[in-house]
C-alpha cells in the first residue's frame, strides 16, 4: 500500500467513526480535508450547524471571515492538496445557550496521533480558538486566548500562528484587540503566501 493510500483509507475510516455518535444531538458527520502534499495546516474548534449540513469545513460566514483574513479564495482553500483542514473535533457537537458546545475530546485524541505524522509538507499551522490552542500549544498557552495570539512572534518561530476563532460572535474582541488586524494581519497572510507558495495579498 502506497503513502497515498495509506492516508485515502485513514481519512475514510475518520468519515465513517461513530465514536461519539451516542452524545451527537445531530448525529455524526465528520469533516475533515487533509492530502499528504498538504503545506497549510488549519487546526479549528468542531464544524458548526452550517458545516454539519454541507460537510465542507468552514463553509459558513466564520470561514468567510477566516479566508479574509488568509487573502485567499475559496478555490485555494478547499483545495485538499494544499491546505489540509483537521480540527479538534470533525462532528458538530450541539449547541448551548452560549454557542456551540466543545468539540469532543475523543476526537483529537483517537485520530490526531495517526493524522498529523502524515502531514509531512506542512509549512505553516493555524490554530483557530482557545481549543486548538490548548491542543497544540498546551502549557505553552498563555492565561488566556489574548495572552496567547499576543504571543504569535515566538509560536511563529516554531511554525504555528495562534488565532481568535472568525465567528461573527468574536466582533468584541476584535474591536477591542485592534492590533490584531493592524499587526498580525499582515503577517498572517504573508506567512499564508509563502507556505503556498503564492503571491501575497496585503
Amino acid at each position: 500500500m502506497s503513502g497515498r493510500d495509506t492516508l485515502g483509507a485513514l481519512l475514510a475510516d475518520v468519515r465513517a467513526c461513530r465514536l461519539c455518535a451516542a452524545h451527537l444531538p445531530d448525529g455524526p458527520r465528520p469533516v475533515i480535508q487533509a492530502a499528504r502534499s498538504s503545506r497549510l495546516l488549519i487546526v479549528g474548534q468542531a464544524p458548526g450547524r452550517k458545516v454539519h449540513a454541507s460537510g465542507m469545513p468552514f463553509d459558513d460566514a466564520s470561514g468567510n471571515r477566516l479566508r479574509g483574513w488568509l487573502g485567499i479564495d475559496r478555490e485555494t482553500f478547499y483545495d485538499a492538496q494544499r491546505i489540509a483542514i483537521v480540527s479538534m473535533g470533525f462532528c458538530f457537537p450541539g449547541s448551548s445557550r452560549n454557542g456551540d458546545l466543545p468539540p469532543r475530546p475523543e476526537c483529537a485524541r483517537t485520530w490526531h496521533p495517526r493524522i498529523m505524522p502524515m502531514l509531512k509538507h506542512v509549512q505553516l499551522t493555524l490554530a483557530i480558538g482557545q481549543y486548538a490552542q490548548a491542543g497544540l500549544l498546551g502549557t505553552r498557552c498563555g492565561a488566556n486566548l489574548t495572552d496567547t495570539v499576543s504571543a504569535w512572534r515566538e509560536h511563529l518561530a516554531n511554525g504555528l500562528l495562534p488565532l481568535p476563532h472568525p465567528s461573527p460572535r468574536n466582533q468584541a474582541w476584535l474591536k477591542h484587540n485592534p492590533w490584531f488586524e493592524a499587526e498580525l494581519l499582515p503577517i498572517l497572510r504573508r506567512e499564508v503566501a509563502q507556505a503556498l507558495d503564492m503571491p501575497s495579498r496585503h
